[in-house]
């Protein structure tokens, strides 16, 4: 091995995209975390340099999403050196936009990139799942799997074999709403009861299946049918105080949809591209009304995914 440092990066991703709760996730390419990994000599993960957003992290492996998932790719590999990690947090943390997947995502490429004899996809991707523990154990793959893949991915039994991509439809544009709000992932889940009434999970059924038709088919009009939330989305909407007001606002100005990111505190829309400066200005005026500071993402729907940097 000559190559002595390596550097990725992996995008923001949206976790459920409103219908599906820990089983699909959506690659958001307006924020991007890079990892950059340089060789030493023990066998461990350690922690350099932090930027960007942030300029601390923790340095124990157990407790940092890129540590974990380095270690993870070191210890697969059985390699005899170790690495250590520069990282630049481009997206915010505790936002709902998979901040630790995508570090964990770029820390497992990185160190891919520094071994003789690359690991399968396959055992990256469970890399990256291991290191995103360290935020919410054990792991939802929604958002590693978005960050890894890239694109709208359907994820089955966690298993990477069985991740569908699934189209982006065409004419569209995602709006992501970061209020200045808190939320932390462990507690957002701990809220959720574990038993739905039937008819709630029929309902929730129906919407997954007429979501991802309308994705496949580029049916506007069924996207919007079936692009909600009624089995989480309820039980954490207090989470984030302005979001039911929001919601309205995006549905009210055309929008396919509107939900929580991931478990918050942000909040995504998909709208029409000619919908998208209503659907934005209204969703902007109600965070506004109650005095809930807010920065906008947008980007028209299109494929992006985690990459090492030539």
């Amino acid at each position: 091995m000559n190559q002595k440092q390596a550097s990725a990066r992996a995008p923001a991703s949206i976790g459920n995209v409103a219908v599906g709760f820990d089983c699909m996730g959506l690659a958001f390419g307006a924020l991007w975390d890079e990892v950059t990994a340089h060789v030493c000599p023990d066998k461990s993960a350690h922690l350099g340099s932090v930027n960007g957003l942030v300029n601390t992290l923790p340095a124990e492996i157990a407790r940092n999403t890129a540590l974990r998932a380095a270690q993870a790719v070191l210890d697969k590999a059985k390699t005899p050196f170790g690495v250590t990690l520069d990282i630049t947090k481009g997206i915010p943390m505790s936002a709902g936009m998979g901040g630790s997947a995508a570090s964990a995502v770029a820390a497992a490429l990185a160190v891919n990139a520094l071994l003789p004899i690359s690991l399968s996809q396959d055992d990256l991707f469970f890399c990256a799942l291991q290191g995103e523990a360290a935020s919410s154990d054990p792991p939802p793959p929604d958002n590693v799997a978005a960050a890894f893949y890239g694109g709208l991915v359907l994820i089955g039994n966690g298993n990477s074999s069985k991740i569908t991509p699934i189209p982006l439809p065409e004419g569209l544009t995602c709006l992501l709403f970061h209020p200045d709000i808190k939320v932390n992932t462990r507690d957002a889940r701990d809220l959720l009861e574990p038993n739905v009434p039937l008819t709630t999970a029929i309902a929730q059924m129906r919407y997954v299946g007429g979501f991802v038709a309308g994705c496949f088919l580029n049916d506007h009009a069924l996207i919007a049918q079936n692009l909600r939330d009624g089995l989480v989305e309820p039980q954490r909407a207090a989470l984030v105080p302005p979001f039911t007001a929001a919601r309205a606002a995006a549905l009210n100005a055309g929008a396919l949809g509107c939900s929580l990111s991931g478990s918050g505190p942000s909040v995504f829309s998909w709208a029409t591209n000619a919908k998208t400066p209503a659907v934005g200005d209204a969703m902007g005026a109600a965070f506004d009304i109650v005095n809930c500071p807010i920065t906008l993402y947008q980007e028209p729907l299109q494929f992006c995914c985690a990459a090492v940097i030539p």
